[in-house]
């Protein structure tokens, strides 16, 4: 065994008192040796790690402490970190705690003594282990709010909303670090009207959010002189709604620059145009700015951005239910803003009408490119008030679709819209297309030219959808579609609760916010996955957690139907041995983290929240496409 002696001179002390006394005051020194060997290691962890070392010395009173110092540099002494040993004995045996895992570590025993210079042991080094898989799930603490909040309705328990209360959300990361949520106003039980328009929240971690409230808190000045210059160019008389009885709808807010944000953001007007058997009263598109939203009241109103516009003159004497002859061809709400890879930027917006439109917009302002002509008169009269992305059936003016969100993937090349398709309350889902050029044309997953010909959209991204133990979710779409600069993407919209559950009154009406991840497949398309996220460790999945019972949804496209889950199985030997898909085999790429079956079907897979579980937990959980159906799967426990 190897030890460092160091050899230590003790002085006693000479006490006075009086006249002196030979026998008292002859100096009494005795020579003390300590001597400590080289430690030993033994059970390294990811975080901690035992060190054994013995001291011996001649005079055990002499020391005063011992223990070992460690530090991730060479040659640590008792300035670094350090642990001590507290009981009497020479032998030392403790335990490094709080270790980084996969570190090198270099440690020397210590020991300090009366008058004197600590004494080391020779340096010894060790590197703590990887973080361990299991214990970084084991330790995972599921999210705990509940989805039914109706008994923190009132607007005085807003600070315990967290998600709940949320609709048609858009979603930007800030300069803070924080992710920024804007709504339009709806809220079971309009709890939001004490509080302005637009209302906002604010999260680090995408599963615990800040209630901010309104960023708008009154009806803007220029919205009913907007509205009245407009109908008196019509020829129709000024109004004066009460201001009341707008609609504050479906903003969209990104990031412009470094100390710039935009929120564009829908108003819509009361009332007919012109009376009984006419069509309904317009709608407009404004736009706000702010330099730093953590500063909920900064938003500046800029004013008007653009309204309708009618190809039909001022034939505006349609049925407001007459939704073949619908007046507008656009409808000025549902704005989506993107800034192209060429650097030009462009408003996107429509619902309903004849489809989803582009307009080119200044990039200082945030208005209109061009001058635009009165909004109404021909089709060519009013080409500058949008170009056509996408349309639902072609010369239809009633799409039962709206909400665009576009983004632009670097990494596929790609620009993506998702839009909202039907009936908010029960049927709506999440459709996406996808176009090389901002302009289009835009296609499906099954090829379908959805720009210059129309049709269904293809994939369903999200749908009306039930595990078991749940109660599920519906009317989920209208999303905000945001990546958090890293290359990890997320999927935001509302979800209802259905119709009529037992013991909560208007269920549907319950409205909690929803953010889910997104994969993306070998082709390039996004999945949302099926459970929300949670803020699971992203720990790589194994094959062997493969095999076992999941809960496999075939969430192709059904009016309203809210598709339940059933039983499939996988074997550990590569087989489907029960469910929908009995008789396929399957493999698996780990590195992608994508099943792949042999009826063609390729599935990502992720880690995410079981909020169906009592308690919560994690599990695994996959989405995946065909040319005309969307999977959903979670595994059992």
């Amino acid at each position: 065994m190897k030890f460092s002696k160091w050899p230590l001179l003790l002085i006693g002390f000479l006490a006075l008192s009086g006249a002196c006394s030979s026998e008292s005051n002859e100096p009494d020194t005795e020579a003390t040796t300590v001597s400590i060997s080289a430690p030993t290691v033994a059970n390294v962890t990811e975080d901690k790690a035992n060190i054994i070392a013995t001291i011996t010395t001649n005079t055990p009173s002499a020391i005063l402490k011992k223990g070992f110092c460690y530090d991730t540099q060479s040659n640590p002494t008792i300035s670094n970190q350090t642990v001590e040993m507290s009981s009497a004995g020479l032998s030392l045996n403790l335990t490094l705690t709080a270790l980084e895992p996969e570190t090198k570590y270099y440690a020397k025993a210590f020991a300090t003594v009366v008058n004197g210079n600590p004494v080391y042991s020779s340096e010894i080094s060790f590197t703590t282990t990887a973080r361990s898989e299991t214990s970084e799930l084991d330790n995972y603490t599921a999210p705990t709010y509940p989805d039914n909040y109706t008994n923190i309705t009132d607007w005085s328990s807003r600070s315990q909303w967290n998600l709940a209360n949320v609709h048609d959300p858009s979603v930007v990361l800030a300069e803070d670090g924080y992710y920024y949520m804007y709504q339009t106003d709806a809220s079971y039980g309009n709890a939001h009207e004490a509080g302005g328009h637009f209302h906002g929240r604010r999260s680090k971690d995408l599963v615990n959010w800040e209630y901010l409230g309104g960023t708008m808190q009154s009806l803007p000045e220029w919205v009913i002189p907007k509205l009245n210059e407009i109908r008196e160019a019509m020829g129709l008389s000024a109004v004066q709604p009460d201001t009341k009885s707008f609609g504050y709808w479906a903003p969209c807010v990104r990031k412009v620059r470094n100390g710039l944000y935009r929120m564009y953001y829908s108003i819509v007007c009361p009332g007919l145009l012109n009376g009984e058997n006419t069509w309904s009263e317009r709608a407009f598109i404004g736009m706000m700015e702010n330099t730093d939203p953590a500063n909920n009241a900064g938003w500046e109103d800029k004013g008007y951005v653009i309204t309708n516009a009618s190809d039909r003159g001022l034939n505006f004497n349609v049925k407001p239910d007459d939704w073949t002859n619908c007046y507008y061809k656009w409808n000025a709400i549902d704005p989506s803003y993107i800034i192209d890879k060429d650097g030009k930027h462009y408003l996107i917006y429509g619902s309903w009408h004849s489809g989803i439109a582009a307009l080119e917009v200044d990039a200082t302002t945030g208005k209109p490119l061009n001058v635009l002509p009165n909004p109404w008169g021909t089709e060519q009269d009013i080409t500058s008030y949008g170009q056509l992305l996408v349309t639902r059936q072609m010369g239809n003016r009633w799409q039962a679709s709206e909400g665009p969100e576009i983004i632009y993937n670097p990494n596929t090349g790609y620009y993506y819209l998702f839009v909202a398709y039907d009936a908010l309350e029960v049927p709506y889902n999440t459709r996406v297309c996808r176009s090389q050029n901002l302009l289009g044309p835009y296609t499906g997953i099954d090829g379908t030219d959805l720009t210059r010909y129309g049709g269904e959209m293809l994939p369903v991204v999200t749908h009306p959808y039930k595990f078991s133990n749940s109660n599920g979710w519906v009317g989920i779409a209208h999303c905000a579609i945001f990546d958090d600069g890293n290359g990890n993407w997320y999927y935001a919209s509302q979800g209802r609760l259905p119709k009529d559950i037992p013991g909560i009154h208007l269920s549907n009406a319950v409205m909690m916010g929803h953010v889910r991840s997104i994969k993306w497949t070998s082709t390039g398309w996004p999945v949302v996955m099926p459970e929300r996220y949670g803020a699971v460790p992203t720990v790589a999945i194994t094959e062997d957690e493969l095999a076992g019972n999941w809960e496999h949804i075939d969430l192709a496209y059904s009016y309203g139907q809210q598709k339940a889950s059933s039983t499939m199985t996988l074997s550990a030997d590569h087989k489907v041995t029960d469910g929908s898909w009995k008789g396929a085999t399957w493999n698996y790429d780990a590195s992608n983290q994508r099943i792949i079956f042999s009826n063609g079907v390729e599935v990502c897979l992720q880690r995410e929240t079981d909020w169906e579980a009592s308690p919560r937990t994690h599990t695994i959980v996959y989405a995946g496409y065909t040319n005309s159906k969307t999977y959903w799967g979670k595994k059992k426990k």
